[in-house]
This record gives C-alpha cells, structure tokens and sequence, in this order.
C-alpha cells in the first residue's frame, strides 16, 4: 500500500552517564514526540484507531549496532512502526562518575527524525 508523509519531528538525545547508545537514542525519540498531539492524523485521515499510522524512527548515533531497537520503538504510543540506525551523533568528553555506573568520560548523543504517514489506496494518489 501507498503512503502519504504528514509529519516529520525532529529530536536530540544524550546519556551523560552509562555510555549507552538506546539511552540516548530514546530520549532522542522522546524529545521529538514530546510536545505533539497527532489527533488530526488519523481524524482526517479517516484512519479508526492512530495504531493505523505509519511511525519511521531514523537515528544518528555512536555505536549504533548496540541500540537495542525495540525499547528504542516502545517509546512512541502508537503506529506501526519501524527503525533505521545510522553510524552518527557525537560522543563529547563528560566526567565519569562511578557512583552513576560510567565506565568512562563519554557523553552519547544521538538525532532523530520521527516520520509520520498514512497509508493511502493507490487510485486516491493524485
């Protein structure tokens, strides 16, 4: 099925402590949600339920292949969704803390892009 973008959300995330690149990749996808309301996505869409849309999660990011992608997609309510991890954000010298679990100076932060669409039926694409 075809579908129609509506919405892209942008975010940024960083965990200061712990060196984990889903910490910061989620508070990336939390950042860009955080002050939305997407009623109208799905009400004039004429979608029954926002389960319907379609949710794209791109993600720059140190050490991708350690995001665990699920929790990373557990932050967003609603949507089918789905993730793409691309090498990137930065990684900035902070100050280790053992009390806080570091196992080094290192601060990850991560970018986000959160895409919104609709599935639409090919015959009502202009």
């Amino acid at each position: 099925m075809a579908q129609r973008r509506l919405i892209i959300e942008m975010g940024m995330g960083v965990d200061q402590h712990g060196q984990d690149p889903t910490v910061a990749a989620m508070r990336a996808v939390r950042n860009a949600i955080a002050h939305n309301a997407l009623p109208g996505v799905w009400e004039v869409a004429g979608l029954s339920h926002p389960d319907q849309m379609i949710v794209e999660v791109q993600i720059a990011v140190p050490f991708p292949e350690q995001v665990r992608e699920q929790d990373v997609l557990a932050v967003l309510p609603f949507g089918q969704k789905s993730i793409s991890l691309k090498p990137g954000g930065m990684v900035v010298a902070g100050r280790a803390i053992p009390e806080l679990d570091d196992k080094n100076d290192d601060m990850y932060v991560a970018i986000a892009a959160v895409t919104v669409s609709i599935p639409v039926q090919p015959d009502h694409l202009p």
